[in-house]
């Protein structure tokens, strides 16, 4: 077998590859005898046909079949010789296969691309400190009366804290648009459950009044193709009603599950969950930062095949999440660039600082992770009994242990941020 490697634009290789003509026709003579004892052709006894008649009726079959698995096997062994890791299945060419000469095939591939991590010490990172105070507390636990407040309509001009209800039709460009209308919509004005700017329009209205604006969705909006736009909505305000807040009290208590009503307990069960949000959202603007730093000082093509996977992913999840919000594959190609780069990088990172995670720091994360969930327990049963979850956790772990190693090298500089400002910044 003679191989010979072309290095194309990238990432690209070609892999000539020639086989010589006595390979290809020993296999398929070795084939064609190995049919004799079992083959059957009119006006011979089974077992009784001779090679050359055999060859005659099945001769170009077993050379197009040998001819393929020569292909495989032989491009698995240039691969190996060549030491080349590709990227996808390999997109393989010919002149022509003809018999009696020797087999000639180019594949073309991608490579997966060598990393050299760049020295990690001493980067600079930005590192949040922040804590719970108890004026935290309470503007939690009055969030939360909010969420509980009782209703009644009134006959007056909406205002902010103001529940309305509503049906609206947006367009853009004049044309209606996927999720840009509906009927019997609640609204907090207030509540930020609109795209910005939409709830500010539906002040001073009044139960049976219309209302024509223009609002923008944001620029990075879930639904890529909304993102940015400017959209006109055509609004109806069929009712207006004002809160009834509850009080604190057991009653309260209980419906936040402390079963004795102990309004004590309820507070200090509200700070724990904002103690456990605020670190989670801590961990996660430093992760972030360390994934930064690491595409910018560890530039790197990627294999575009694995791109390209890659964005097909993201499109899948997109519309299973958000249906009718589908987008071209390439819609996705610059967020599934960013994501492969970063598999590779902290793959080699990982290899590097020898990084493993153990089954002790997998179940933390799976028993911190159950504590937002009514039952706890049940929901690290169904992880513990599911290994595909578990794998998950895993590769959460194993990102956490990165972030940390690269931390505990790198010049960190502490900023002070309150929990209401950071956690705000978060949606």
């Amino acid at each position: 077998m003679q191989v010979s490697v072309e290095a194309g634009e990238g990432l690209e290789r070609k892999l000539k590859i020639q086989i010589p003509t006595e390979t290809v026709e020993m296999q398929v003579e070795s084939r064609l005898k190995s049919m004799l004892p079992r083959v059957k052709i009119d006006g011979f006894r089974p077992g009784k046909v001779p090679l050359k008649v055999v060859k005659q009726h099945y001769g170009d079959q077993i050379f197009q079949e040998v001819a393929g698995e020569l292909i495989q096997n032989s491009f698995r062994d240039a691969l190996t010789q060549e030491n080349l890791n590709p990227a996808g299945d390999p997109s393989i060419s010919t002149d022509g296969i003809k018999q009696g000469e020797p087999l000639e095939f180019t594949a073309t591939f991608e490579i997966y691309p060598e990393v050299e991590l760049a020295p990690v010490a001493g980067i600079k990172l930005e590192k949040i400190k922040s804590s719970v105070t108890d004026a935290d507390v309470e503007k939690m636990i009055e969030t939360l009366r909010k969420q509980r407040a009782g209703w009644s309509e009134v006959d007056r001009t909406s205002a902010d804290g103001d529940r309305v209800t509503i049906d609206f039709k947006g367009t853009i460009n004049g044309e209606a648009f996927d999720g840009g209308s509906a009927d019997g919509v609640p609204v907090v004005i207030g509540s930020g459950s609109m795209i910005p700017g939409f709830e500010d329009k539906l002040t001073g209205l009044k139960a049976g009044e219309e209302s024509t604006f223009k609002v923008n969705f944001p620029d990075d909006y879930k639904a890529e193709h909304l993102a940015g736009k400017e959209a006109e909505f055509a609004v109806l305000v069929k009712t207006v009603e004002e809160p009834s807040l509850p009080e604190i009290d057991e009653a309260f208590a209980q419906s936040f599950g402390v079963q004795d009503g102990n309004v004590d307990q309820l507070h200090r069960d509200i700070r724990a969950n904002m103690e456990r949000e605020l670190d989670n959202r801590i961990r996660g603007e430093m992760k972030n930062a360390v994934m930064n730093r690491l595409i910018e000082q560890n530039p790197i093509d990627v294999p575009t095949a694995i791109v390209r996977e890659e964005a097909e992913t993201l499109r899948k999840q997109t519309a299973a999440q958000m249906p009718g919000a589908e987008q071209p594959v390439e819609t996705y190609m610059d967020n599934a660039t960013r994501r492969v780069k970063l598999g590779l990088i902290l793959a080699e990172v990982v290899k590097i600082a020898a990084i493993q995670p153990d089954a002790e720091k997998v179940r933390e994360r799976v028993e911190a992770m159950s504590k937002d969930y009514e039952d706890p327990q049940e929901f690290v049963r169904y992880y513990q009994s599911n290994p595909q979850l578990l794998r998950g956790i895993e590769t959460l772990v194993l990102e956490d242990m990165v972030v940390d190693w690269i931390v505990d090298q790198a010049d960190v500089d502490e900023t002070e941020r309150s929990f209401d400002d950071l956690m705000n910044e978060a949606v």
